[in-house]
């Protein structure tokens, strides 16, 4: 078993640079748990998400049970959908009490792209705080947006409180008389995310120097939120199953040489690593293999 699914908490929390092949380790994840019997929600919080794709079926933004894997189930959350939905909660209390050209303004302050990162943060915060809807799951996996993106979503309840403390107006946020409420539901969300007894903080990367100083940064970033204890995957290893081949020989050096000068703060994490896989990692039976080390060579063949 991978040390990041050893007697895992409620949450699971994926993060990691575009390209690391994050949905691959999440999905992977979230059908081990199902098939060890938990009931499992994943969860893509990334606007180009491609879990659907992996399972081949349509998911989107309501709860979708996968098949092909009993206790699997899972969501797409769609940011514009998110951001339609959180204007419509905003304007829907004031519409008949305000004047059409007051209420058009609310709207007009509502539709940056400020209000659908808060729309999205708003419905990823439900899934952390909402345990009456969501009780009947036993883990809830997030695969999240590439880093940057995942980080500037993490910080939202910090900056726009500290906007406000400034005398900044909530114009993405809706009117200000709301604004108690996501604090307190915000505030409940990093309190779940920053609790390594409900949520585990998995960062994926490759073997490679610049990613893994990437992922460094990643690490100092979210500690900077509270988010300091977290587990490495090192995905996509080249295998020794892939012979002494020249290049198969010089990449799985260079792989060598980068986990050797692993950077101090990563380095001291619990680490799995994945090697790297032949084909597209598509359906139920390539996530059921996917940690899964391939056979050695046979040297003695022949």
């Amino acid at each position: 078993m991978m040390r990041f699914l050893h007697d895992p908490p409620r949450f699971l929390f994926f993060t990691g640079k575009g390209g690391v092949g994050k949905t691959s380790v999440a999905c992977a994840a979230a059908v081990e748990l199902a098939e060890a019997g938990k009931r499992v929600l994943l969860v893509s919080t990334d606007p180009a998400s491609n879990i659907g794709q992996v399972f081949g079926l349509s998911i989107g933004n309501t709860i979708t049970q996968i098949p092909s894997v009993p206790g699997l189930s899972a969501l797409e959350i769609d940011p514009e959908q998110a951001a339609e939905a959180y204007r419509e909660r905003i304007v829907a209390p004031v519409r008949g009490l305000l004047p059409e050209a007051e209420i058009a303004g609310i709207v007009e302050g509502l539709s940056g792209s400020c209000t659908t990162e808060v729309a999205a943060f708003d419905e990823f915060t439900g899934l952390l705080t909402d345990d009456a809807a969501y009780r009947g799951y036993d883990h809830v996996i997030f695969d999240t947006a590439p880093t940057g993106h995942t980080i500037r979503l993490l910080q939202l309840p910090g900056s726009w409180t500290d906007f406000l403390a400034a005398g900044g107006q909530a114009s993405c946020l809706g009117p200000m008389s709301g604004l108690d409420k996501h604090r307190e539901t915000y505030a409940s969300a990093v309190s779940a995310l920053t609790d390594p007894e409900r949520t585990r903080l998995v960062l994926v990367a490759r073997p490679h120097a610049s990613a893994l100083a990437e992922t460094e940064r990643t690490l100092a970033e979210l500690a900077g939120i509270g988010m300091a204890d977290a587990y490495l995957v090192v995905n996509g290893v080249m295998p020794a199953a892939a012979g002494d081949e020249p290049i198969a020989a010089a990449l799985r050096e260079r792989e060598a040489t980068a986990l050797s000068a692993i950077p101090a703060a990563i380095a001291r994490l619990p680490r799995d690593v994945v090697e790297l896989k032949a084909g597209n990692i598509m359906g139920p039976e390539a996530l059921r293999t996917f940690f899964t080390p391939a056979p050695p060579v046979d040297t003695t063949a022949g």
